[in-house]
């Protein structure tokens, strides 16, 4: 056992950081393997689209719990790989509604069989006697009620 396991609680961030670190290096090896060109950043954002068929930027940072000019980042590198495009809301001018292109459709295409296979097998990594998805749900309800450092401020004004 390592430092940072013996820490426990304490490196709950670093351990949850170095866990995803590893999903996305395997995830990246994976879409490698299938013979698909796609950074894994991108997900979150080509997946909303792609649920939505059409969203505006605010509706995608929501969806995905980013900030916004790291949506449109996302979005302008999705759009420079051609894999979306956008038009102007009819009702509101100043809004971009983005949607897939015939190559975003495609590529989902090609990726939709290789999201089932990362389903099953990160279904069965998350399938332990404590079972990942539900704590960290559980975990992320109750940061959104109140976060990590809302309650550290309550506690410290509390002493």
């Amino acid at each position: 056992m390592n430092v940072i396991n013996e820490a426990g609680i304490l490196a709950i961030s670093t351990r949850m950081h170095r866990l995803s670190e590893q999903l996305r290096k395997d995830g990246a090896l994976i879409y490698k393997a299938f013979g698909i060109d796609f950074e894994l950043k991108w997900f979150p954002v080509i997946y909303t689209i792609y649920q939505k068929d059409l969203a505006s930027v605010v509706e995608i940072a929501n969806e995905i719990g980013y900030t916004h000019p790291s949506t449109i980042t996302l979005l302008n590198e999705l759009e420079k790989q051609e894999l979306i495009a956008w038009k102007k809301d009819k009702q509101d001018e100043r809004k971009r509604l983005f949607m897939l292109t015939t190559k975003g459709k495609e590529l989902i295409e090609k990726m939709k069989p290789v999201w089932e296979l990362m389903s099953q097998i990160l279904g069965e990594i998350s399938d332990n006697q404590n079972n990942l998805l539900a704590a960290i749900n559980e975990a992320e309800e109750k940061i959104a009620s109140q976060s990590f450092y809302q309650r550290a401020l309550q506690l410290k004004n509390s002493k």
